[in-house]
């Protein structure tokens, strides 16, 4: 019998739609240093390569140095508030429902995502998803981030070493499964801004209740 797959989902914009949090922190932290907020989708289309390249180009944005001291203040508060922001964050519909039908399945899952590891914890511990998940691999777990494949392979190896599958829904997570050699399920109601058809996915799906079909028609090719 076929060893069954890991696997491994990106968190914001996948698992969980919390734009609206990091919006919201975004400006507070930025308001506290006399600086000026930002709209709604300025603050959405820099999500996905880690808190500290949002605060950057969010400083650029405003023709500011994105790599000072400032910087630095900006992402030690942003972290420090947005560990415990919830109140506007919410699970993309079916997913509770697709993660049991997977672990249901046989399927070992865990998380590779950009969110710093603390407020990452966090959100799987506050939406009940850690129950799931075996391995956690944060922004800044390692000294690599994605795109480089060096998150997505130490979670990979934490789950066996065995066959993989990497769900995303971004530029940045393609990118990743692409470095790392492992096969991308592409979400397409998240952060993407690039056509679907150029990020390179095996699988595409807009509910998460059609994952687990689309997963075990998968895993035969894997």
């Amino acid at each position: 019998m076929a060893e069954l797959p890991a696997i491994i989902f990106d968190l914001d914009g996948t698992l969980i739609d919390s734009a609206p949090d990091i919006h919201a922190t975004a400006n507070k932290v930025f308001l506290g240093k006399g600086l000026q907020p930002f709209p709604f989708e300025v603050v959405r289309g820099f999500i996905g390569n880690g808190v500290g390249v949002l605060v950057s180009r969010l400083l650029q944005s405003q023709g500011l140095d994105g790599a000072g001291p400032l910087q630095a203040e900006l992402v030690a508060s942003f972290v420090k508030l947005y560990e415990e922001a919830f109140d506007l964050t919410v699970l993309y519909p079916g997913v509770l429902e697709a993660l049991e039908a997977l672990a249901a399945q046989g399927h070992p899952m865990g998380i590779c995502t950009n969110k710093p590891e603390a407020p990452a914890r966090a959100a799987l511990r506050h939406f009940g998803l850690d129950r799931h998940m075996r391995i956690l691999i944060g922004g800044d777990s390692l000294a690599q981030r994605k795109p480089d494949p060096a998150p997505l392979q130490a979670a990979i190896a934490a789950l066996g070493n065995g066959p993989a599958l990497f769900v995303g829904d971004s530029e940045v997570d393609a990118e990743t499964a692409q470095a790392a050699g492992i096969a991308l399920a592409l979400f397409t109601e998240g952060y993407r801004k690039a056509p679907v058809e150029v990020l390179g996915a095996k699988l595409v799906f807009n509910d998460f209740r059609a994952l687990p079909g689309l997963v075990s028609h998968l895993s035969v090719r894997l």
